[in-house]
């Protein structure tokens, strides 16, 4: 508003004519720049100088399955390195009857609970101990009862050029209301060119290859948070909640595709924490990323009740439901042409070694690049899952 009103002032006392118009612009020129120049970049500390905070991330599965948790640090927003896992901490999970169940250290700062069995009508608490001595502990809570998933079911979107992956589920008891789902999604995927070769640096020379480096399975699980909540509906029916898109272009759907969707029963309370934690990591990536705002959980200092803890301790059951699509959509990778090499080039290079040819006037190695006949290049592996067959 003041912007509009300094303008019509300049209209009312600029001068008629040429010179009077060129007196107006030169007046609003200047006053854009006077504009312009009251912007200033605003880093408050909070960004520019973050202090370092514990990360929790984890639930307690009490359906005899491992319960799984991570420790991390927060970093800043601008901070682009991997975040910090915490080492050598003591974790202990304690039922309001009395039982304690202490963790095991994996490494990478995750801590699992084997399959132990426990009362889904009891509370539990989780206890940290850090490895320079602080402590702390959650809220004892409920355990969340989960339904199973009535099904999961895929559908191409046109529009989106993707596959979308939907779950349904009900709670005839109308108890549940609340929701939280999770995945791992794997695909198989090859190259476009076969390696049959390899190098023996011992023996100096090229031999055959014994393993298969053509074919990879990679999984990968979800980062986006899927929430549902029935509260205010009649029944607690959910039925087609999205909770996966499967780009078309990326090729995850030709060769094969598994999805196994994970379901958990949440508190109001937990609902609550992970709407929160949603409106600030969608944009970020993960509860791993950088924050940017303070969502914190049910997990406190002991010796400081001011000291910023972030996540959520539950317990829950988890329900599980995998589903396979094999349609062979998408298009299969294509690589330049491979490039033709003598012994001293193929055994010297870097490239993934094809087959040997026998030509006219000379014979040679063909070879090409990681991306093209290596598929652990991508990040998968040659072992096939168990599952795969199913």
């Amino acid at each position: 508003m003041k912007g509009i009103h300094f303008i019509e002032k300049l209209k009312k006392h600029s001068v008629p004519g040429k010179w009077g118009r060129w007196a107006s612009c030169g007046m609003l020129v200047a006053a854009g720049l006077a504009i312009k120049s009251c912007i200033e970049p605003f880093s408050p500390p909070e960004v520019t100088n973050p202090g370092t905070y514990l990360v929790v991330d984890g639930f307690l599965n009490v359906d005899g399955d491992t319960s799984r948790f991570i420790l991390s640090n927060t970093q800043g927003v601008n901070d682009g390195s991997e975040f910090q896992r915490e080492w050598g901490a003591r974790l202990t999970v304690d039922a309001e009857g009395g039982e304690n169940y202490e963790l095991q250290e994996r490494g990478q700062g995750v801590y699992v609970l084997p399959p132990t069995a426990l009362s889904r009508d009891d509370k539990y608490r989780l206890r940290i101990t850090r490895a320079d001595g602080r402590e702390y502990e959650s809220a004892y809570v409920v355990v969340s009862k989960t339904p199973p998933i009535d099904s999961v079911t895929h559908r191409v979107d046109a529009r989106r050029n993707a596959m979308m992956i939907y779950v349904n589920t009900h709670d005839a008891s109308n108890q549940t209301r609340f929701y939280r789902w999770s995945f791992e999604e794997t695909y198989e995927y090859r190259m476009p060119y076969y390696s049959s070769l390899t190098r023996d640096f011992k023996e100096k020379t090229i031999v055959s290859r014994t393993d298969n480096i053509n074919v990879c399975w990679r999984t990968l699980p979800s980062r986006d948070i899927k929430l549902g909540s029935t509260i205010k509906l009649s029944q607690d029916i959910i039925r087609d909640v999205p909770v996966n898109l499967v780009d078309i272009n990326t090729n995850k759907l030709y060769f094969g595709y598994s999805i196994l969707v994970k379901q958990y029963g949440l508190t109001r309370e937990a609902f609550e924490y992970w709407t929160d934690l949603a409106k600030t990591t969608q944009g970020t990536g993960s509860l791993f990323d950088p924050q940017p705002s303070q969502v914190t959980g049910n997990i406190r200092a002991k010796a400081d009740a001011k000291e910023l803890v972030f996540g959520y301790f539950s317990a829950a059951q988890e329900q599980k439901q995998r589903i396979f699509i094999r349609e062979a959509l998408g298009s299969y990778p294509r690589c330049m042409p491979p490039d033709t090499l003598d012994f001293e080039q193929a055994f010297n290079s870097n490239a993934v070694l094809l087959y040997f040819y026998m030509g006219q006037p000379k014979s040679g190695y063909l070879g090409t690049s990681e991306s093209c006949a290596d598929c652990r290049s991508q990040g998968g592996t040659t072992t096939k899952p168990e599952f795969w067959d199913q």
